[in-house]
């Protein structure tokens, strides 16, 4: 690939050195991201093969008990019965944001009402009403159908966005780098998740959902800047994108994260979408700016598009 005149600016030489670097290795950069989504592809598999499915379902997903204790509740107790007579069950505490006091217990087991009910009347020594707690009870049909839909719904949103790229591109290689980035954004936070064994809700999916939309924005403005700006040379271009595309990951990191990390007093099915958000954006990074910029550059530097 040819250079401009190298610049006396230290910042432009900065960026002309690194545009050397790049030209020499960004095919095997391609190397890294193939690695991981290999072996994400390998741990996925390898979860399905244990329990018949390529998530670890929570109550929602796959249909149980949810209890709702109010009140500050004494839970060590609680918990190390329930752990022990009915495996699988959680526990999250939820406290004033202001206070930080405990205001409610939510208990979620794969047991039905009648199994675990009773069980916790005895631990705590009254008995549950209207008053004092809430009960809920999804059925394992029910779950599996919501799942069901769930899926397909995710299906759909990516063939959708796959046609959306084709149709704005209408170039092979550039539409397929955008679609394959965003597929491993999906794949490599579901392969985390489920080495954390971490029991996906129904919100987990919908968080899944809205990584489709994430996964394509900068992919497209490096695609467009690259491919369709005639503005100064290839590297120039990449280099603008990159810029601007890694300020808006992380300004939407920035606003992810702390809710996760420091709203602890919410659910873990909220806390869980951000979670899934803040994986997918890391994940989005290394996709966009290794995987999609490879690819382009090789269509770019073959096309003859400088």
């Amino acid at each position: 690939m040819e250079y401009q005149p190298e610049s006396k600016n230290p910042e432009e030489k900065k960026k002309f050195s690194f545009g050397k670097w790049h030209d020499k290795y960004y095919k095997l950069l391609l190397i890294i991201p193939l690695l991981l989504l290999i072996l994400s592809f390998l741990y996925i598999g390898k979860v399905y093969s244990e329990t018949g499915d390529i998530i670890y379902k929570d109550v929602s997903l796959k249909g149980g008990t949810t209890i709702t204790l109010n009140g500050d509740i004494e839970q060590e107790n609680l918990e190390k019965v329930l752990e022990e007579k009915y495996p699988g069950t959680s526990f999250t505490t939820l406290t004033d944001l202001t206070t930080k006091k405990p205001i409610a217990l939510i208990i979620q087991s794969y047991s039905s009402v009648e199994e675990i009910k009773p069980e916790i009347e005895k631990i705590l020594g009254y008995n549950l009403t209207d008053e004092n707690s809430s009960v809920e009870f999804t059925g394992s049909t029910l779950s599996a159908d919501f799942y069901k839909q769930l899926i397909i719904a995710l299906v759909i949103s990516f063939i959708l966005m796959s046609i959306v790229i084709f149709i704005l591109f209408r170039t092979f290689i550039p539409s397929v780098a955008v679609i394959l980035s965003a597929f491993a954004d999906i794949v490599l936070p579901l392969a985390l998740i489920d080495y954390f064994q971490m029991p996906l809700s129904a919100a987990g999916i919908a968080a899944f959902l809205m990584l489709v939309g994430y996964s394509v924005d900068t992919d497209i403005l490096l695609t467009t800047r690259a491919i369709k700006n005639t503005e100064g040379t290839l590297n120039y271009r990449i280099f603008r994108a990159f810029k601007t595309g890694l300020l808006m990951t992380l300004t939407a990191m920035a606003a992810v994260m702390p809710v996760f990390f420091f709203m602890t007093s919410l659910p873990d099915s909220f806390r869980q979408i951000f979670l899934i958000l803040a994986l997918g954006l890391f994940a989005y990074i290394m996709n966009t700016w290794i995987t999609n910029v490879s690819i382009i550059k090789w269509y770019c530097v073959k096309k003859g598009i400088q």
